[in-house]
């Protein structure tokens, strides 16, 4: 499955009903990824639903066997169960598969990447699969990237520790978040009992550093795989941050505040050009914070000025926040677009 200069592509989406298979079928056609087609699956209860792709109307399919026939990318972007029934198809059909599910079965041996870590991170390779196969990558949720990128951006400053705190947004619970946090406000603001099927608490008006039996998945699990996954990228090249979640009442958007300690002060400048260097917007002087509202459908981590911490002479406070949809998007369409430019050389 050859893709000489100018030839286009068929993608497909896996789970193109959720939220980030929508965000993601959105990336590609803002980037002009090369599409000759993007076809749109999922779960059967899904299939049938219209929906537009390129500006063109278009359904959404039931996954079945020939689904991925003469698909050179595969998306996987829905729930992991859905990927489940249709992984070894893809991959069978021969198409590189690119996996944006919550954290992934390890037996399914994705190569994790961020290609705007690179060249300080493993790049993106092209693969070398036998029987016609390609291999599969691992797109890391917007966490993940938030906290390999500060990582790699402190590491030549040898930093003493660093530590995060991360606030996620509902809609990492996909669309059963977004329902579950507008439910729980109504009923709230009109005296009514709330619901808590998917975060086994309340979590309008509210923030929670723990969740009973009952959330899906909850804190700690999610906590326990972003650590897990940053380990797994930095893998020695830089110190490994501590990591702390506390879920927001917020619909999109990771926000997140973090601290680095030195072993001597550091000029702020120097730290602000280190960010700069890997793509992170830093806010101008006089310029306001990143919020969840204003990186709402930005590609990049946006971070505001770096603060010194008052009481610790080599300590610094960082703030930032980024879109969770579109980083993660975005990041797993550069990794297409990477393994496609090199496949043409």
């Amino acid at each position: 499955m050859s893709t000489g200069p100018g030839k286009l592509v068929r993608v497909a989406i896996v789970g193109a009903s959720s939220l980030r298979g929508k965000e993601l079928k959105q990336t590609l056609e803002d980037r002009s990824f090369p599409a000759s087609e993007i076809v749109l699956l999922d779960e059967s209860l899904m299939a049938g639903t219209l929906t537009e792709a390129a500006g063109e109307p278009t359904f959404i399919r039931a996954l079945d066997e020939d689904c991925f026939e003469g698909v050179r990318f595969a998306f996987f972007s829905g729930a992991s169960a859905v990927a489940e029934e249709s992984w070894s198809a893809a991959k069978n059909s021969g198409a590189t598969i690119i996996d944006l599910t919550d954290m992934p079965p390890a037996d399914r041996q994705s190569v994790p990447a961020i290609p705007s870590l690179a060249p300080a991170l493993p790049s993106v390779a092209v693969p070398h699969s036998s029987a016609g196969q390609r291999d599969s990558y691992y797109s890391p949720p917007a966490p993940v990237i938030v906290a390999c990128t500060i990582a790699m951006a402190l590491a030549k400053f040898e930093p003493q520790r660093i530590v995060l705190l991360f606030f996620p947004p509902v809609s990492e619970h996909d669309q059963l978040g977004i329902e579950e946090l507008e439910t729980q406000t109504t009923n709230l603001l009109s005296f009514r009992p709330i619901e808590h099927a998917v975060f086994g608490t309340q979590v309008a008006f509210n923030l929670v550093s723990e969740q009973p039996e009952g959330s899906k998945p909850r804190l700690g699990e999610v906590r326990s795989a972003i650590a897990r996954d940053v380990a797994r990228l930095l893998d020695g090249r830089a110190p490994v941050p501590a990591i702390q979640l506390v879920q927001a009442p917020v619909f999109y958007g990771y926000a997140f505040a973090a601290y680095a300690e030195f072993g001597s002060p550091l000029a702020v400048e120097q730290l602000e050009a280190s960010f700069a260097n890997l793509g992170v917007r830093l806010a101008a002087p006089g310029e306001a914070a990143p919020t969840n509202v204003s990186v709402a459908g930005e590609s990049e981590i946006q971070l505001a000025r770096v603060q010194p911490e008052p009481n610790v002479a080599a300590g610094v406070w960082l703030w930032g926040a980024a879109d969770n949809l579109r980083l993660a998007s975005s990041n797993a369409v550069r990794i297409a677009e990477e393994l496609l430019g090199q496949s043409r050389e």
